[in-house]
């Protein structure tokens, strides 16, 4: 029976439903195959409607009802290794797209195994593997290139941009500015840049409007890592102007916060601040409470640069107030420190001490030592400023007058008990403690028995006995014993000709059989896979005619070389694009919106201390003498 789905979905299994045979083992074959093709569409149609964890349960339940077909086989792992990579479940999708490029081969489908390597290229970046991502990623490439494929050729030099934009990224993660990496780091973003722009002029070629976004905005980056501002702020505003173009307030929304952090680099605030607003209303006009968050941080500590207190503190209180209703506690902490110096920056330092000690607690509780040690430095120095530290210090110097009462069993002991170990030590004669010495001081008893001494040729004989003694028992083991009684050795009769030639024969065989054994290849398994089509489910084999055999080898000849639909392949929903450089890392999580990340990737936190370390003694307020 064909379901409605053959046709109303024009999916990835178009045109593969199997060829109907006459004989009745053929139809359960087909019928097999059916039922895996209907399962197949609809975990298809959820993965698409973004449902993809509902999708792989169908796909799964079609592979264990098998095909014999190696089109639908290789379009059900595909979509499998997707699902699972839009999941965060990178091993199943390696393995799902390592099975998929094992049947493209099997088929010598070049334009399939040029997929299925990209595929694995990027499941691999994503687990950290840059060096095999690379060889899979320029074996698509090289199989691109070979076929005259432009449009797989793009995806190719795009993913060889974004693993060797991810290893370099990976390698200076670390407290290095933009540009301040080692020659090897630089090295690979450079060769991020040359596969980017190889990529964007192929994509101008071909017309392609959203991939010429896509590679302006992973080249913007790029150029930013690598402290090449202008040319950063060059691409970031054609990715805006592409964004705008297509309406895409996700990119255009990305595009404002990399030209803000790339002016901030150049000393440009009130531009930094501008793309920041613009930020800010985008992020709320999408709905994401985080990246919102995000804004606010960014806007306070831009204002901090630009001296505008207030403004500044504005922005930080509905940072913490974000981060407080996401149980974001690294951005709480973050928020705290921002205010703390914003209102001690202000003269309030009332209000400043309140906050540094509210990051002083949040710091302990992440066990932060950085956080911990920048918040108790703040706290000490607002504690000074009012006034506080005298107080302290005699509530300290109280408590430690009976120091035995708090701590009764780990008492102080007095100075003068170091002063007297000390002088016994210095007294001390260590010529006492030799064994000539401890001699002296104990002189042996005068009563004491001394045993007369031997003569020495009493001990000589006395020796002698010994050694006969021991050689003696020595000797014994060493004496052979002749056994006369011993009967002559029979030989045996000599085996006949013909049975030395059957057992020389049988033990041939029985070797050549092992080795023979040992010498058989095994095929890789491919769950799904059926390979009786009649006789699925893997029962006894009934005796079939040469004729059926020639029919189901026809049969699989035509399948296998039957020309590859390209909408086979066909991509997960938008939400679920692969990440890329353009991205930001701290959005996703195992699949998933990671809503209470409030702090950006792109933190200023470092950068604020970098900038303000020649400033922040000039806003301290010093207080009365």
């Amino acid at each position: 029976m064909v379901n409605k789905a053959y046709s109303s979905a024009k999916m990835s299994y178009e045109g593969v439903a199997n060829v109907e045979s006459s004989t009745p083992e053929t139809q359960n074959g087909s019928s097999d195959g059916n039922m895996c093709l209907e399962l197949a569409l609809e975990g298809e149609r959820l993965c698409k409607a973004g449902d993809c964890r509902s999708g792989v349960a169908f796909f799964q339940a079609a592979i264990q009802a098998g095909t014999n077909d190696l089109r639908t086989l290789s379009a059900i792992y595909s979509q499998l290794g997707n699902a699972y990579f839009y999941l965060g479940d990178y091993v199943k999708a390696m393995q799902y797209h390592k099975h998929d490029l094992t049947l493209a081969r099997t088929m010598n489908d070049k334009l399939g195994e040029a997929k299925s390597s990209g595929n694995l290229g990027n499941t691999l970046k994503v687990m950290g593997k840059f060096d095999e991502a690379m060889i899979c990623c320029k074996r698509h490439l090289e199989i691109s290139r070979e076929i005259g494929d432009k449009q797989s050729e793009g995806r190719a030099l795009y993913n060889l941009g974004n693993v060797y934009h991810a290893k370099g990224k990976q390698g200076g993660r670390g407290h290095h500015d933009p540009g301040e990496f080692s020659e090897d780091i630089k090295q690979c973003l450079q060769q991020a840049v040359g596969y980017y722009e190889e990529n964007l002029a192929l994509m101008r070629e071909l017309g392609d409007s959203a991939a010429q976004g896509r590679a302006c905005g992973n080249l913007g980056n790029t150029f930013y890592l690598l402290g090449e501002f202008q040319k950063a702020i060059y691409y970031h505003n054609e990715r805006l102007k592409i964004a705008r173009e297509f309406g895409d307030k996700a990119a255009e929304r990305r595009a404002n916060s990399n030209l803000g952090n790339s002016h901030i680099f150049l000393g440009e605030f009130e531009k930094a601040a501008a793309h920041y607003k613009r930020t800010l209303v985008l992020a709320q006009e999408l709905g994401d409470r985080a990246v919102e968050a995000q804004a606010c941080y960014s806007l306070g500590n831009t204002y901090t640069l630009l001296r505008d207190y207030p403004t500044a503190i504005e922005y930080h209180l509905r940072h913490l107030a974000i981060a407080q209703q996401l149980m974001d506690r690294v951005g709480e902490g973050r928020a705290c420190w921002s205010l703390g110096n914003a209102y001690s920056a202000m003269g309030n330092h009332e209000k400043a001490l309140h906050f540094a000690t509210l990051h002083l607690n949040i710091s302990k509780e992440l066990d932060d030592p950085m956080g911990q040690a920048t918040a108790q430095m703040n706290v000490g120095d607002l504690q000074k400023i009012l006034g506080m530290e005298n107080n302290e210090k005699e509530n300290d110097k109280g408590s430690n007058n009976n120091p035995n009462i708090n701590n009764p069993v780990h008492t102080t002991p007095s100075p003068g008990r170091y002063r007297l170990r000390r002088q016994s030590m210095d007294n001390l004669d260590l010529i006492k403690l030799t064994p000539d010495a401890k001699q002296k001081d104990n002189p042996p008893p005068t009563r004491t028995v001394i045993a007369p001494q031997p003569s020495q040729e009493e001990e000589e004989e006395n020796f002698f006995e010994l050694l006969s003694r021991c050689q003696s028992g020595r000797m014994d083991d060493q004496r052979c014993v002749l056994n006369t009684n011993k009967k002559p050795r029979v030989k045996a009769p000599a085996p006949e000709k013909e049975k030395d030639g059957e057992d020389l024969l049988e033990l041939i065989a029985g070797m050549q059989s092992k080795r023979m054994d040992e010498q058989r290849v095994t095929l890789p398994y491919l769950p799904g896979l059926n390979t009786n089509p009649k006789n699925p489910a893997g029962m006894k084999t009934p005796v079939r005619t040469p004729q059926d055999a020639d029919d189901s080898f026809i049969d699989m000849l035509l399948r296998c070389q039957s020309s590859r639909i390209e909408d086979q392949r066909s991509p997960l929903p938008a939400a679920t694009a692969l990440q890329d450089a353009e991205e930001e890392p701290n959005q996703r999580s195992n699949g998933n919106l990671h809503s209470a990340t409030t702090v950006p990737e792109e933190d200023l936190f470092a950068l604020i201390q970098k900038l303000q370390a020649e400033r922040m003694e000039d806003q301290r307020a010093s207080g009365p003498k």
